[in-house]
């Protein structure tokens, strides 16, 4: 148990955002993403970025409960900065219109502010949706989020899926600390100490038996489900319900705000997609 609350899952808590209903979180989700991914400006995704913090510090999420994610999502987006500039090193040019050269590293590889500008501000429009997702899963119970997924129309089909897919996050979390110490026993080498091409190569040793695993659980799920009799009827009853009150109107209508002042930037202060600073 104490494995599963160091990783990627729910635990109960008496905050403001455990309070929320299911479908609320979802609801905000949606819309905050929906306003990071219509902009490029990188003073509307930031302030976005800086709530979102503000709300896991209000959530109690624990940075070991994601410290695995954060890793991977810094060496995906590290690389994305760098190949982004490989392929096509002048489209921060063409975008703003103007060039301001830094220097010049060999031929038309020319590192430009235009440059550095977008990527930064599309690592960070990548980084800031990241709170979002976490705060979203380890503060949501997943019963009672397809419940209010049912209580507005969803089917219990749908919900009940959902459901499972956020109750298996801390599964496999679970499952891959398992495999990986159990390999690490057998003389695998998973530590620092390792080149990253040994850790590399070694995880592979991890991936075949965690996706074994997670087969057998599935079907296991599926056949439990089939003998219960899941899907026979249209309707169903849900011991966990939590109706919306005036903190999930609030939530929302903040939410919608946020939404509307990123497209009232976008069109009406920008007049474009990106936040041009190169043109006084």
């Amino acid at each position: 148990m104490n494995l599963k609350l160091k990783t990627f899952s729910y635990a109960q808590l008496n905050t403001f955002l455990h309070r929320l209903s299911g479908v609320t979180k979802l609801i905000c989700f949606l819309l905050l993403t929906s306003a990071v991914m219509f902009t490029y400006d990188i003073r509307v995704i930031l302030s976005i970025m800086v709530m979102s913090l503000i709300l896991m510090k209000i959530a109690k999420i624990r940075f070991s409960q994601v410290r695995i994610m954060y890793i991977y999502v810094f060496i995906f987006l590290i690389a994305n900065f760098f190949l982004t500039f490989l392929f096509d090193p002048q489209y921060g040019v063409r975008i703003y219109g103007t060039k301001h050269i830094l220097f010049t590293i060999a031929g038309s590889y020319i590192v430009t502010q235009e440059q550095l500008f977008y990527e930064i501000s599309k690592f960070c429009k990548y980084l800031s949706v990241i709170p979002l997702g976490i705060i979203f899963v380890l503060t949501t119970n997943p019963s009672e989020f397809a419940s209010s997924l049912n209580g507005i129309g969803i089917s219990y089909k749908v919900g009940t899926a959902l459901s499972l897919t956020l109750r298996y996050f801390p599964d496999v979390a679970g499952d891959y600390e398992t495999i990986k110490m159990a390999q690490e026993a057998r003389g695998l080498d998973m530590s620092r100490k390792a080149s990253m091409g040994s850790r590399l190569k070694n995880s592979s040793a991890i991936l075949s038996p965690l996706i074994m695993t997670t087969m057998d659980r599935i079907d296991l799920i599926s056949n439990a489900m089939d003998l219960r009799g899941f899907g026979k009827h249209k309707k169903r009853t849900w011991y966990v319900r939590k109706p919306l009150t005036k903190e999930d109107y609030l939530s929302i209508v903040i939410s919608a705000l946020v939404l509307f002042g990123a497209l009232y930037v976008r069109f009406f202060i920008n007049h474009s997609y990106f936040y041009n600073p190169f043109i006084k």
